[in-house]
Order: C-alpha cells, then structure tokens, then sequence
C-alpha cells in the first residue's frame, strides 16, 4: 500500500481548485483491471483481508495490489493467482496492459511501470467420484 499522501491531478483550469485523489483508490483500479483479465483466479490477499471480506461479505478490490508513487511516477506490483493451463507470459502482458489503460483512462496519470508477480497456478476443481455412503467401494461395479 502507498503511504498516506494524496496525489494531486493537474488540471487545465486550475481556477476551479484542486483535484486530489487517495492512494486506495489507484490500488482499487488496478486491482479491478488485473482481476477482469482472462485467467486471472485470484489477487493475493493478506490474512486480514481475508478475514474483513469473509465476515463482510464485501469483496475487496485493492487486495494483490503495492501502488509506489514516487517523483511523479506511478508503480504498481500486481500479485495474482493464475488459472492452470493459461499462457503465463500472455497473461502477465495483458494485465500490464490493462492496469496501464484503465489508470491512464480513469486518472489520467501516466504509469511508470506494471510488475506482475505470478503467486501461484490454481487447477481446475475436479469432482470426487466416490460415493460418500460407501468410502470403501470398487469405482467399476459399485461394491466393496
């Protein structure tokens, strides 16, 4: 997470007072664009916010997300869970992309840099043929 500061957009007509805008806010874009992208599982997420989205049952789109805003550059690491079988390189290209666009299209703030690190490789859910009446049956004709 960013520290605390508040990013200050540029305006053309600065007349009308300033635009700020918090750091959370960054992390929740990108966080939204990484997790709409094709083989996405999941962001990495902290044990708290876990926790805060179990009991809340609210999802929480900064999680996965370090936004570093340092000498007016924006930096973001993206930590995701991938779909097994999915391109990994394309992937990672296209979340780059994405959270680049969607910063630039929403802030107007031009992204320095997109760091994707790849957490892990999620299989695919496969379903238990055994039937839980009778654990110990033969899986061809049913008997123990």
């Amino acid at each position: 997470m960013a520290e605390d500061t508040n990013i200050i957009l540029r305006a053309n007509d600065s007349g009308l007072g300033k635009i700020e805008l918090a750091t959370n806010v960054l992390e929740i874009i990108a966080g939204i664009a990484a997790s709409q992208v094709d083989g996405v599982n999941r962001m990495r997420g902290s044990f708290s916010s876990s926790v805060n989205e179990l009991f809340s049952r609210k999802k929480e789109h900064g999680k996965g997300v370090k936004l570093t805003y340092q000498n007016e550059e924006l930096s973001f690491d993206i930590y995701v869970y991938l779909n097994y079988g999915v391109s990994v390189p394309k992937v990672a290209l296209e979340i780059q992309e994405q959270v680049e666009q969607q910063a630039f299209f929403m802030t107007g703030l031009q992204v320095h840099e997109v760091n994707v690190h790849v957490q892990g490789v999620i299989p695919e859910k496969t379903t238990s043929s055994v039937d839980p009446n009778n654990p110990f049956a033969d899986e061809e004709n049913g008997e123990a």
